[in-house]
C-alpha cells in the first residue's frame, strides 16, 4: 500500500504533536516531582532533626544530572548559631570506602595489582588459610573471613579523647595489632561477610605502596580532584580553615550533644600511617558530593578513563557478596557499595557513614538518573528512609505505601504511649527505642529504675500487632488490638491495658 507523500507529511506532523505533547506531559510530571521532593523534605526534614537531636543537617538532590534540591538546616556550629548550608563541610565516614575502590581499581588497570593477588603480596599483612589466601577482592567485599577488630574504634576514640591505649601510631603499630589476631580466624574467604574498617585501612596502605605517594596524596590527586571536587579532603587542617565546615557534636547517652573534635588525625603529619584515614577519612560538602553521585550515574567519568573504565565501575556496582535481606528482599554489598538488585524495581547503589560526630549517607538508582547526599553534624538520622522516600517520590510513588521503614513507623507510634489497667491500679510505658518496641515499667512498691523488656514482633514489618516477650526462653503473648473507636489496648498476662495517651 503506497502513502502519498501529503498524506505522509500530515501524519508525520500528527506524530510530532503527539511526541510534543508527551514531552510536555513528561515535564510536567517531573516538575510535579521535584516540588513534591521539597515539600515532603521541608516537612519531615526538621521533624526528624527534633527526634535526632541533630544540630545541623544537609542535603543535595540530583535529577538527570542536574541539582533539583541542596539545601542546610539547623546549625553547623550551634554555639554561634552558624547555619547548616549545602556547602557545608562535614566528614563522610564510610562513604569514603568507594573512593578508595576506585583508587585500587586504577591500579588494578595500569597492571599494579590484580583483584585475585593475595593481600601479604603487598603489604606485611599474616592472617588466614595458607591453602585459601585473603585476596584484595576479599579487602574490598569485606569477606575476609575475619569479624572486625575494631580498629576504628581504636582510631575514633583515641581522637575524642577516649584512647584504648592500644599502640596505634605507625603502620608497624596496625600491623601489630591486626596480625595478632589469627585466632580470630572463622571462615575460608569470601564465604561470610563481616563489614570491617581494617581492610579498608589495608586497601589504602596497598595504594600508598604501589603509587609510591602517601595514601591521602594518592586519593586528592587521582580520584577527588579529577571530579572538580576542590573543598573536598582529607586534611583536617583545610577542614577546619573552611570557612563553611561543622563543629563536629558527640551524643551521650543521655542524647544530649556535645562539641566535640574531628577524630581523625591530619593525614599529612605522618605520611607512613596516612592510610589510617582510608576506612573514613573524607570531608566533604552536599554539593561538591552531587559530582561523585553524578559520576556514578552518568559513566562519563568512568567511560572517559577520567578516574577508571566503564568495567570497573560496574563491578562496583554488581553484587559481589550477599548480606542479610533488607526491606526490598536481597542485598549485599559490592566494592565500597552496598547493592540493593530490587528498590522498586531498580537497582539502588548506596552506602552510610559515620565517625560518631558526623555522619553522611549517599544513595543512587543509576537506571533512574536520581541520586541523594545527605550529611549531619551528630547521629541518630533516618538517612535510609529519607533517601528511599526521595528516590520513590522521583520514581512517581508515595514514600508512606513504597517505603516499608515508613509504615513500620507510623505503626509503632500508634502504639506508643501510657497505658494502665482498670482504675489506673497498674500501669507501663510502650516506647521505641532504635526501632523497636519497648514495654517500660516500674513496681510501684519498690521504686527505683523502671525495667524495660523488648517486644519481638511476630511479624516485622507490624503488619500484625501480635508480639511476644521472652522469659527463659519461653514465649509470654504481648498484643495489642485496635478499637473501633481508634483507642488502643495492650494484652499482657493478666491484664488488659488501655492508651491514655
Amino acid at each position: 500500500m503506497r502513502v502519498s507523500r501529503r498524506l505522509f507529511s500530515i501524519l508525520s506532523g500528527f506524530a510530532l504533536i503527539a511526541l510534543a505533547h508527551e514531552g510536555d506531559a513528561r515535564a510536567e510530571s517531573q516538575e510535579s516531582d521535584v516540588a513534591e521532593v521539597e515539600r515532603w523534605l521541608e516537612e519531615h526534614i526538621p521533624k526528624y532533626m527534633v527526634e535526632a537531636k541533630m544540630p545541623g543537617f544537609s542535603i543535595a538532590v540530583v535529577q538527570d544530572g542536574k541539582t533539583i534540591y541542596a539545601e542546610g538546616f539547623g546549625s553547623r556550629d550551634p554555639k554561634k548559631n552558624l547555619p547548616a548550608t549545602a556547602d557545608t563541610l562535614y566528614g563522610i565516614g564510610s562513604i569514603t570506602k568507594s573512593f578508595v575502590a576506585i583508587a585500587i581499581l586504577q591500579l588494578v588497570e595500569q597492571g599494579e595489582i590484580r583483584l585475585d593477588d593475595p593481600v601479604s603480596k603487598h603489604i606485611p599483612f599474616e592472617l588466614g588459610m595458607p591453602d585459601k589466601p585473603i585476596t584484595i577482592h576479599h579487602l574490598l567485599t569485606h569477606s575476609l573471613g575475619i569479624p572486625s577488630l575494631a580498629t576504628s574504634n581504636v582510631a575514633i576514640y583515641r581522637g575524642l579523647g577516649l584512647d584504648t591505649g592500644v599502640p596505634y601510631g605507625s603502620s608497624k603499630d596496625f600491623y601489630r595489632f591486626v596480625n595478632g589476631a589469627q585466632d580470630e580466624v572463622v571462615d575460608e574467604p569470601g564465604k561470610r561477610f563481616f563489614y570491617h574498617n581494617g581492610a579498608w585501612r589495608m586497601l589504602g596502605h596497598i595504594v600508598q605502596e604501589k603509587s609510591g605517594m602517601p595514601f591521602h596524596r594518592y586519593v586528592k590527586e587521582k580520584v577527588i580532584d579529577p571530579l572538580g571536587m576542590h573543598r573536598t579532603t582529607l586534611d583536617t587542617d583545610k577542614f577546619e580553615s573552611d570557612p563553611d565546615h561543622i563543629v563536629p557534636h558527640l551524643k551521650g547517652a543521655d542524647g544530649k550533644n556535645e562539641p566535640a573534635d574531628f577524630p581523625y588525625p591530619n593525614p599529612k603529619d605522618n605520611h607512613d600511617f596516612s592510610f589510617l584515614s582510608a576506612a573514613g577519612g573524607i570531608v566533604s560538602s552536599a554539593n561538591e558530593m552531587t559530582r561523585y553521585v553524578n559520576a556514578h550515574i552518568r559513566l562519563g567519568a568512568f567511560a572517559t578513563g577520567k578516574l577508571a573504565s566503564k568495567k570497573s565501575l560496574q563491578a562496583m556496582h554488581s553484587l559481589q557478596i550477599q548480606t542479610p535481606d533488607g526491606h526490598y528482599g536481597r542485598k549485599g554489598y559490592g566494592y565500597g557499595l552496598s547493592i540493593t538488585p530490587d528498590f522498586l524495581g531498580h537497582k539502588m547503589i548506596s552506602h552510610g557513614g559515620s565517625i560518631l560526630v558526623s555522619t553522611a549517607y549517599m544513595a543512587i538508582v543509576p537506571d533512574r538518573k536520581i541520586g541523594v547526599v545527605m550529611m549531619g553534624n551528630s547521629s541518630g538520622m533516618p538517612y535510609s528512609t529519607i533517601a528511599e522516600s526521595v528516590c520513590a517520590i522521583l520514581m512517581g510513588q508515595e514514600p508512606a505505601e513504597a517505603v516499608p521503614a515508613l509504615r513500620i513507623k507510623e505503626r509503632m507510634e500508634l502504639l506508643e504511649g501510657n497505658y494502665e489497667v482498670y482504675r489506673g491500679l497498674e500501669n507501663l510505658k510502650i516506647i521505641i527505642n532504635n526501632g523497636m518496641l519497648y514495654m517500660e515499667s516500674r513496681d510501684p512498691l519498690r521504686g527505683g529504675d523502671p525495667s524495660r523488656t523488648p517486644l519481638i514482633p511476630e511479624d516485622p514489618t507490624l503488619a500484625s500487632t501480635n508480639f511476644y516477650t521472652l522469659r527463659s526462653g519461653l514465649k509470654y503473648p504481648a498484643l495489642f488490638r485496635f478499637k473501633d473507636d481508634g483507642s488502643v489496648d495492650f494484652f499482657y498476662g493478666r491484664y488488659c491495658y488501655h492508651k491514655k495517651d
